[in-house]
């Protein structure tokens, strides 16, 4: 029994450890902007896996970006109303010329309405 003890204290503090490297890499990106086109996801996307393994919730704040960590919390603001939403990235994407980000369509009916399919986006990266 002690050795279970010792393998399950182990593992936690790796975890721990791990999740705190994590957390401190991405502290850097804190203040990041970018500015560009958002899009959101078709509906057929509704449960397929997106690339952290997580299942894809059009009912969820989540987004797919090109680079930026899993887990990342991003304020996303429409140019044009002012209005902005805080999305987790999530996924990989998009892979379309001059869009920078994905959303659900819960986030991107948030910020603008869904039947203009593209809008004008600044996003931050937030802690």
């Amino acid at each position: 029994m002690n050795a279970l003890k010792y393998l399950v204290l182990l593992f936690s503090l790796l975890l721990f450890a791990c999740t705190s490297i994590e957390m401190k890499s991405d502290s850097k990106l804190v203040g990041f902007t970018e500015q560009g086109k958002a899009s959101f996801y078709a509906s057929k996307y509704q449960f397929r896996k997106t690339a952290s393994g997580e299942r894809f919730n059009q009912f969820a704040n989540t987004a797919a970006h090109k680079n930026l960590p899993f887990g990342t919390k991003v304020k996303v603001t429409n140019v044009k109303n002012g209005k902005s939403t805080v999305v987790k990235i999530n996924d990989r994407g998009p892979f379309v010329k001059g869009r920078i980000i994905d959303l659900s369509s819960s986030a991107f009916s948030d910020i603008g309405d869904t039947d203009l399919g593209v809008i004008d986006v600044k996003i931050e990266v937030v802690e």
